[in-house]
């Protein structure tokens, strides 16, 4: 009511309209900064996002140099990994003179980048938007950005180092690249997804296969298979890149109440395990676990069933790493609507194998990871519910509930 009864405060409003129509130099936008809701963050996790702004802060600095940039240019075009990613550690410490172009002019600063570096998880460096990685071509056009949670504002710097704030929802026009905790283990094999008690689940024949993607002797081709699934969502931000669904067997851990990983398949899963699928949507063939792991997991845990559980995978592959709390919850509210009949176990119908609906009692995922390394979005346990899931997916027999019992999608299993 103020404003109206003066005409200077109006004047100043329509100023302030006026500057508000002018162009910026980046397609950002400024003002989402301040529409961020406060939150109070866990320690390690507010340590990290200082960590990864200090660097891409650093690395967006050090591009006003023509030719660190045609560096880093080559490096991106010249990885043989997922989405043309790159380690920053490995690539500091092979490109000649990364390290000093990214610490600056003072000596002491390249101390104070060794030690940030060291100081945390590996960082992957990449451009998560494809027609971005496409058209840049080593020019001033960029941004360096990062964000730690998928639904995060991105922070991003320019070459002149102002920083900016992204929208969490859609990638600007300029190209962004994006520098954060590795979703890859760039010191390893990506393939052999079997993650407990391998040589005892199959018989001494090794995980879902080799580092060369092979298959694995004792695998064989019959086992529980996915054919189809489809998800209301990539359950990724654009600043995440491709998603990275992954269907994990959780059974009973040892002689613990609580729930682990038999097997993944994904896809850096290997051998008949590996799939990917890139969008909602995706049909073929992938084994989730073979009839040999099905018959030991029996023997050494009779009359116990099965989860099968979906995952997007944005921290290190083929591993659940998902806050405690939360999927003990997710477990519980879908047993509110299901009962305990929300697992599964292989058996024989009266058309040959297969894979039905169980009771399940234990909803305790075994914790594995401190907080800062919670990144995995669970999209949720597969039910058997055959007419609910193929009203949503033609054929699908099984829906995805996740978080509150949401509908989250649905994926036709079956036994061979």
């Amino acid at each position: 009511m103020l404003y109206r009864r003066t005409g200077l405060a109006a004047a100043l409003l329509l100023g302030l309209a006026a500057c508000s129509d002018r162009p910026t130099v980046h397609p950002t936008q400024p003002n989402a900064e301040q529409a961020v809701v406060p939150r109070t963050d866990p320690p390690e996790l507010t340590r990290l996002r200082e960590r990864h702004e200090w660097l891409a802060e650093q690395v967006a600095i050090a591009m006003r140099d023509p030719g660190f940039r045609r560096t880093v240019l080559q490096e991106l075009r010249g990885s043989p990994l997922p989405e043309g990613k790159i380690s920053l550690q490995h690539f500091l410490s092979r490109a000649p003179g990364a390290r000093a172009h990214l610490a600056g002019p003072q000596a002491s600063n390249e101390l104070g980048l060794t030690e940030r570096i060291a100081d945390g998880p590996a960082i992957e460096v990449y451009f998560p938007v494809p027609e971005h990685r496409a058209r840049w071509s080593g020019g001033e056009d960029l941004l360096v950005a990062t964000a730690e949670l998928d639904t995060d504002a991105p922070v991003a710097f320019d070459l002149a180092g102002r920083r900016h704030r992204l929208s969490p929802t859609t990638p600007p026009e300029t190209p962004v690249l994006m520098i954060g905790r590795a979703e890859l283990d760039f010191d390893r094999p990506l393939a052999n997804s079997c993650l407990i008690a391998c040589d005892d689940l199959i018989g001494g024949g090794g995980g879902g296969g080799g580092g060369d993607g092979s298959a694995g002797g004792s695998a064989g081709s019959q086992g529980l298979f996915m054919t189809r699934s489809k998800f209301v969502g990539t359950f990724e931000g654009w600043f995440k890149g491709a998603p990275e669904f992954e269907v994990h067997v959780l059974g009973k851990a040892g002689s613990e109440n609580a729930l682990t990983s038999y097997q993944c398949a994904g896809e850096h899963a290997g051998g008949p395990y590996a799939f990917d699928q890139n969008s909602t949507e995706w049909s073929g063939s992938v084994m989730l676990m073979s009839q040999a792991q099905l018959d030991n997991y029996r023997i050494q845990h009779p009359g116990q069933a099965l989860r099968v559980f979906v995952v997007e995978d944005d921290d290190g592959a083929c591993q659940i790493k998902i806050d405690q709390n939360r999927a003990n919850a997710l477990f519980e509210s879908i047993r509110l609507v299901y009962g305990d009949n929300t697992g599964g176990k292989d058996a024989t119908g009266p058309g040959g194998k297969i894979f039905q609906r169980a009771p399940i009692y234990i909803r305790i995922l075994k914790a594995l990871y401190s907080f800062f390394a919670t990144n995995d979005d669970p999209v949720g346990n597969a039910v058997e519910d055959a007419n609910a899931a193929n009203a949503y997916l033609s054929g699908a027999n099984w829906v995805v509930r996740g978080e509150n019992s949401v509908m989250n999608g649905a994926i036709k299993l079956e036994m061979r």
